[in-house]
Order: C-alpha cells, then sequence, then structure tokens
C-alpha cells in the first residue's frame, strides 16, 4: 500500500514496520526464502494485517520496486538518451548509494536478478522509449544494447563495491562511460 500521506496513523506505522522488516530480511536471505510468518513476526503484526495491506508478498516487492524505480526516474526525468548517458550513470550511481543496504542487495546479489530485472525492465521503458534514435533501432538492436549498458553499468557499480567503494566516484564513473560510449556511439554515430 503506497502512503499518500492521507492514512491514520496506526496504518503509516504498520506500513512502515512491515517495510522495514522487509527490507531486513532482503539483506539476510534470497527472496524465495522470505516467509510471510516470518516478516509478520518480525514486524510485530500478525498475518491477517499484512494481508489487509498486500494480497502476496509478490504485492509488497511490487510496490518497493516500484518506489525506488520512481525515486530514479524522477532524477533522471528531462535527460536524452543516449546523448545524456553519462549523466543518467552518475545519478545512477548516486542513487544506489543513497538507498541503503536493502536496495544494495537487490542491485548486486544474483539471488535478486529477478526484482532487479524487474526494476530496470521499468526503468528502460521510461527512459529509453522517448529516444527517436532508440526508436530506429531493430528489436535484436535494442536488446543488445539495453543489455550492454545494463551490463556495464552494473559491473561497474558491483566491482566499485566489492572494493569497498575505495577508488573515487568519479574515476569509476569516467571508466565506465569511457567504455559505454565507446561502444553506444556505434549505434548512435552523433552522441
Amino acid at each position: 500500500m503506497i502512503l499518500t500521506g492521507n492514512e491514520d496513523l496506526r496504518v503509516i506505522k504498520t506500513i512502515e514496520a512491515i517495510k522495514k522488516s522487509f527490507s531486513e530480511l532482503i539483506c539476510e536471505k534470497p527472496y524465495g526464502r522470505i516467509k510471510v510468518k516470518e516478516l509478520c513476526e518480525r514486524a510485530q503484526i500478525n498475518k491477517k494485517t499484512f494481508y489487509n495491506y498486500y494480497e502476496t508478498m509478490d504485492a509488497l516487492v511490487t510496490e518497493m520496486q516500484d518506489e525506488m524505480s520512481a525515486g530514479y526516474l524522477k532524477r533522471i526525468a528531462g535527460l536524452e538518451l543516449p546523448k545524456d548517458l553519462s549523466e543518467v550513470n552518475r545519478i545512477f550511481f548516486e542513487y544506489s548509494i543513497e538507498q541503503g543496504a536493502a536496495y544494495e542487495r537487490i542491485t548486486l546479489d544474483t539471488s535478486w536478478e529477478r526484482i532487479r530485472n524487474q526494476m530496470i525492465q521499468t526503468v528502460n521503458d521510461h527512459s529509453w522509449q522517448k529516444s527517436a534514435s532508440y526508436q530506429r533501432l531493430s528489436s535484436f538492436e535494442k536488446t543488445l544494447l539495453l543489455s550492454f549498458i545494463r551490463g556495464t553499468t552494473l559491473a561497474a557499480y558491483r566491482k566499485w563495491v566489492e572494493d569497498g567503494k575505495q577508488m573515487p566516484i568519479d574515476e569509476v564513473l569516467a571508466i565506465l562511460n569511457r567504455l559505454q560510449l565507446g561502444g553506444v556511439q556505434g549505434f548512435f554515430p552523433k552522441v
């Protein structure tokens, strides 16, 4: 249940407890091993309360994905792809840093790949669909381009996190952008 700000304080606290508990569990185990009973015990609610707000665990995940994706999409709104790809990469890193451990786990851990791919698909659908040059590509080229961008971005972010975020973010982005923009220019010569 996405909060609108008009809810009763008890509803707000319950939803916050559910999401906080779920975020903690995300950091501890793969999605398929998180059970509603365990989530409810941690949130100190009963299962009936959980089901008053969410039909399934997937509904909770979808809502949290939408919230995470919406925040990122808001930040990249107005940027034009592929022209602003380097700025989109910067925003991705900055946004990811701000989101905390659960987001980082979803972004990096292979056990969360299905969840992560749904978030990426949402972002790609909103960001690349506005690009006229992207729309001129064949279906195969679109798939290959987005796979390349997703793969290189996640690989750079994953390596940076695994290395303890030691390298300055500007250096990581410079490497990522050289690699990506070099490849993207083959698709879009005037980037």
